[in-house]
């Protein structure tokens, strides 16, 4: 853990959800937190060589982006787990990859553009790492998505409030098309930004674009749905939140909706869906839960399960991260490993 003086957090607490849509956004923040802005530049760059701040960049939706994409799990013998981890990280739409403590004990996301086909590519996956059983595990409704860490340790961990990015903002997107224009803008932000006084300027001049020009295509694009956030991403456990717990609950199907809108407004959860149910993986809502310690999440689960009257439910917590970065999107990484292992012709690239 990286030691942060009360600046810092602050500082990380505001980039988390709000890196400012602005010609100078390190300027808007200095002045946010009554400092300078080479101060704000330097923190940002000291945190990020501290491996506290993973990357800042536009977080996009994929699914509002109209791709696929999966909660996958799998049964891999123990012996073959970091193996098979390997495997499954090759597949340039797997953006976090964890060890679980399950039976189902290896899980990641995955995701593919509209035309990929993510029942095959997953049988692949399961096929070349060797799993004994394998779960997709879709998104079938959105309650919320988004984290934001309190590093002041000054909030309570069961504090609530409501979720900023949830299934209807993700609807609202399907009224409109993405143009070649957005989906360049879309290739650039999703990079991580420069730390620099003008960190947009140079994505700007590349799309032969004004600065302004450039930020008010990304307002739009927030305005459909299709951009989430400009932030930073943290890792957590540089950051101070060691624990990643991941708490299923085998809620009433009729009241699946209302107990999952209930759920989200936990702020300490960051992903809260409804998905699908097997004969051997009864839980149908995920709450993705952080905290300092395995106790915090605890405590959550325990508040979450009193307000909402679902007495079963289950934590999963991750032991070894394989693999957590960003989806880069419309870009041909995807196309060549359907090349090399679906046997498809990459049209791109």
């Amino acid at each position: 853990m990286v030691q942060l003086d009360e600046l810092d957090k602050r500082l990380l607490n505001i980039i988390q959800g709000d890196f400012p849509l602005d010609p100078q956004p390190f300027a808007r923040l200095a002045e946010r937190l009554e400092t300078s802005e080479d101060d704000v530049m330097a923190r940002t760059s000291q945190m990020r060589a501290g491996k506290v701040i993973r990357q800042v960049s536009a977080i996009f939706d994929t699914r509002a982006l109209g791709y696929k994409s999966s909660l996958v799990a799998m049964a891999i013998h123990p012996e073959r787990l970091d193996r098979a981890a390997a495997v499954v990280n090759t597949h340039p739409g797997v953006s976090h990859n964890y060890r679980r403590n399950h039976a189902f004990n290896l899980w990641f996301t995955i995701a593919m553009p509209p035309q990929g086909d993510l029942d095959a590519t997953v049988q692949r996956l399961h096929e070349l790492a060797g799993a004994t059983s394998s779960r997709i595990l879709p998104t079938l409704h959105l309650f919320k998505i988004g984290v934001e860490l309190d590093m002041t340790g000054e909030l309570e961990v069961t504090r609530r409030s409501q979720p900023v990015y949830t299934a209807e903002r993700r609807e609202s997107a399907r009224d409109y098309v993405l143009t070649q224009d957005d989906i360049a803008v879309i290739r650039e932000l999703q990079e991580d930004l420069p730390i620099s006084a003008r960190p947009y300027l140079a994505s700007a001049q590349r799309l032969g674009m004004t600065e302004e020009m450039l930020l008010e295509q990304a307002r739009r694009l927030m305005g459909t749905g299709h951009l989430r956030r400009i932030a930073a991403i943290l890792y957590h456990r540089r950051a101070g939140y060691a624990a990643n717990g991941m708490a299923v609950w085998k809620a009433p199907q009729k009241r699946a909706l209302e107990i999952g809108n209930q759920m989200a407004t936990f702020s300490v959860v960051s992903h809260c869906y409804l998905r699908p149910t097997y004969p051997d993986w009864p839980y149908n809502i995920f709450t993705m839960l952080h905290g300092r310690k395995a106790a915090d999440c605890e405590k959550v689960a325990r508040a979450i399960s009193e307000a909402t009257g679902v007495q079963e439910y289950t934590m999963l917590y991750s032991s070894k991260e394989y693999k957590k970065t960003r989806v880069r999107y419309f870009t041909p990484e995807l196309e060549e490993w359907d090349a090399k292992y679906l046997g498809k012709t990459a049209s791109v690239g």
